[in-house]
């Protein structure tokens, strides 16, 4: 694993969505879907190599939509560039990756670990997620809100409201 063994900084959000771990765990698999959903607010994705399998890996660039002087992108002024190899899937419970920023600055070097936990709840399937090493240069705050984004995306995309534009 690259980067600062050192940074155990852990970001951690979770969240109800209305559907059934099944159809939940459908959509990782799908990465059509992914870039969809998983780009917070204020930024679109698009996928160029998905492999959902234990081993897999993936390669998406996500652009801000107008990207701004508090809001810079970590490999261009606009745009996160992430390679991300899957660790293991477990059926309708748990993805699990290694997330890579393309950068030439450090402070976003190394590898964050990204634990995704489906548990069936009374009104759907807690969602959880789980980021282990994340680089410096993500604050902690921008960071919980941008996982936010996403899981609200999740269930905005499973309920019909997001598609693929």
């Amino acid at each position: 694993m690259k980067g600062d063994f050192n940074n155990k900084r852990i970001d951690s959000v979770s969240r109800v969505v209305h559907a059934s771990p099944q159809s939940i765990y459908k959509v990782f698999l799908d990465p059509i879907a992914w870039s969809v959903w998983l780009p917070p607010k204020g930024m679109k994705g698009k996928m160029y190599e998905f492999d959902a399998s234990d081993g897999g890996f993936y390669h998406m660039i996500l652009t801000y939509d107008e990207p701004d002087n508090l809001t810079q992108g970590k490999t261009t002024k606009d745009t996160d560039e992430i390679k991300g190899r899957f660790l293991k899937f477990i059926p309708n419970k748990r993805v699990v990756q290694l997330v890579e920023f393309e950068s030439d600055n450090p402070i976003y070097a190394g590898e964050m670990m990204m634990t995704w936990s489906l548990t069936a709840v009374s009104k759907g399937t807690q969602v959880s997620i789980v980021c282990e090493n994340v680089p410096k240069g993500i604050r902690k705050e921008d960071h919980e809100v941008g996982l936010a984004s996403t899981l609200e995306n999740l269930e905005d995309y499973m309920e019909g409201k997001l598609t693929l534009n």
